[in-house]
Formats: structure tokens, sequence, C-alpha cells
């Protein structure tokens, strides 16, 4: 469909613009915030949060405003990397299985009495080896990045598992008060985790937004093809991405075994299908091409202010995963009618 757009110098080579591939076009503002989902579920938050405020006045104290930002800082921070993953079109299943496997590396060399930097460097180096193999086997033996993570899922937690001798750790040696202040300390009132998730998303804000990598991202996720015809080396940027979200789930997971004082193998279940409800319903098309840092932050905001009101609200917590789900499904229903709107 055309589309009328600031005259531009012609491509001198001849060849495809990248802008033709990742569909992008100067707009202006209030054409960008009204059709950007972030935006409305910006709204929608603010709202939410102003409703529960009156509704349960204990909803509104700084004490329960630090548990749920401390809370869905750990799914924000996995959520940036897999909107890195999601607009280049692919999923990553294997976040929550990641998680819980660095979380035993990192407690299983705290209790040898390595110290907390090494044992540190490790679980994000397990994360990104973890990560490095999904990606290597999508991008270039071209496997499908459902099957190739479903199965690195099962993988490291069944690792996690062995390593662990199906225990517990909670030993942590001398390297404990740091580990302990890295997930549960604070600067200036405001958790860790927040402020991880706040730097994180700023990075990945600029990178997605400013660099060539984060334009690669975007061509991918619109025409891989097409994308390969401009001169995107795409195999060598699907890999990268699986590194990323394999990084930030090594992240998160330092960050939740400091917080908890302990590593468990069971650490992470499930928190593949919240990551990917708060990077779907912060905009990010599962098809691909579209997304970005700010939605990934926002939406994992959503799902655990909506939680966190259920809890005070007396439902039963079985029924979180239901609401999740439904979240999820509606999230792709807007994104399928704002489509047909723009088609």
């Amino acid at each position: 469909m055309a589309k009328s757009t600031p005259t531009r110098p012609a491509n001198p080579s001849g060849g495809i613009d990248i802008e033709e591939v990742t569909g992008l076009r100067e707009r202006g503002l209030a054409g960008v915030l009204f059709a950007s989902q972030p935006f409305w579920i910006t709204v929608a938050l603010a709202v939410l949060c102003v409703l529960m405020a009156y509704v349960a006045p204990a909803f509104a104290s700084l004490d329960n405003f630090y548990n749920i930002t401390r809370n869905f800082a750990f799914i924000g921070v996995m959520a940036l990397g897999m909107t890195a993953v999601i607009i280049t079109g692919g999923i990553d299943l294997s976040i929550g299985s990641i998680m819980g496997l660095v979380g035993i590396v990192l407690g299983l060399l705290l209790e040898a009495g390595w110290p907390w930097y090494v044992a540190v460097s490790a679980g994000l180096v397990a994360g990104m080896a973890a990560g490095a193999i999904n990606g290597y086997l999508i991008a270039y033996l071209r496997l499908a990045p459902f099957v190739v993570t479903l199965g690195m899922l099962s993988i490291a937690r069944s690792a996690a598992i062995v390593l662990s001798g199906n225990r517990m750790i909670y030993d942590f040696g001398p390297g404990a008060d740091a580990v302990y202040w890295i997930g549960g300390g604070s600067i200036l009132g405001i958790s860790n985790p927040v402020w991880v998730l706040v730097v994180g998303a700023l990075v990945f804000g600029f990178i997605f937004n400013a660099t060539a990598w984060g334009r690669y991202l975007y061509a991918i996720g619109g025409n891989e093809r097409a994308a390969g015809l401009t001169g995107v080396p795409v195999a060598r940027i699907k890999l990268q991405v699986y590194v990323v979200s394999g990084l930030t789930a090594a992240i998160a997971g330092i960050l939740i075994t400091g917080w908890q004082g302990s590593a468990i193998n069971a650490l992470g279940v499930g928190y593949e299908l919240r990551v990917i409800a708060s990077t779907v319903i912060g905009g990010t098309n599962l098809m691909g091409g579209e997304g970005g840092a700010y939605g990934a932050f926002i939406g994992a905001a959503l799902i655990e202010l909506i939680r966190n009101a259920l809890l005070m609200a007396g439902v039963d917590s079985n029924w979180q995963g239901a609401f999740v789900g439904l979240f999820i499904i509606l999230a792709v229903l807007l994104e399928r009618l704002r489509g047909q709107r723009g088609g």
C-alpha cells in the first residue's frame, strides 16, 4: 500500500533501502502516540493504579510499591532480551530454565568458596552459552525457534537438577553478603533490580532506535529475505539475539537468587509465559518487526500490577496463569485489529 512520505534521495546503488524493509516512516508525535500500544498500556496502568488506591488504600503504601517494582523488575529484565528475539520473528521458551541453571551455577560456586564476582561471571557465561546454542541451531542450522528453545528448556532444567543434586543451595560462603545486596539491596529507597531494569531499558532503547544493529532486528522481523538483500547479516544477528536473551535471563537469575538468598533448581518455572505476556502486551508483534524497550518495561509492570491487585482482592493465586494467558490472547487480538485498521 502506498504511503505519503517525505521526499528521500534515491538509493545510489539502485538496491532496496532498509526503510522499505523495516517500514519505518516519519509521523507526527500525536499520530505516533495514539497508534502506540505502549501508550495505551501506560494509560491503563495509570487508571488501574488510581482505581486500586481508591478501593484498597494499602495498595498505595510505600512497602507495596517497593514490592511491586522489585517483582516486575525480574520479569522486565528478561522481557528486554525477549523483545529483541521476537522483533526478529523468533521466540525463546528456554529463558525460565536458563534462569534456574544460572542460579544453580552461581550457588554452587559460592558454596565452594569462590569469590562472588567469579560466581556471578560464571552465571552470566552459562546463560550466554545456552543462548548461543539456541542461536546457532536456529540461525545456522535453520531449525525452528519453538522446537530448539523448547528442547533447551528441558536440557537446562535437567542440568540444574543434576548439578545441584536436586537440593537447595543456601550456603553462599564469604560472597553471601555481596550477592544478597545485588538482588535484595536498594539505592535511594529503590530496589537494585529496578535500577538494573531502568538502566537496561535505556540501553536497549538506545540500541533499538539509534544503532544499525537495532535497525537490523526490525529489518529481519519485517522481511528476512529482503533484509538479506540489503546486506543485513541475518544469521549472525539471529545468533546474537539469542545470546542476548540468555544474558538477560542470567542477569534476572542472579538478581532473584540474591534476593531469595538461596538457589533452587525450580527457579524460573513458568516465567517464560509471563515474560512473553509482558513483551506482547507491551506492543511487540509475535510475527516480528515491531516492538521496543519501553513496551517490555511497561508490559512487565502491568502484569505485576494486575497480579498484585488480584492478590489484594482475594482472588485465588491459581487463577493468575489464566489471567496471563487471557492477556496474551487479548494483546494479539488488539494487534490484529490495529493491523486491519491500518490496512
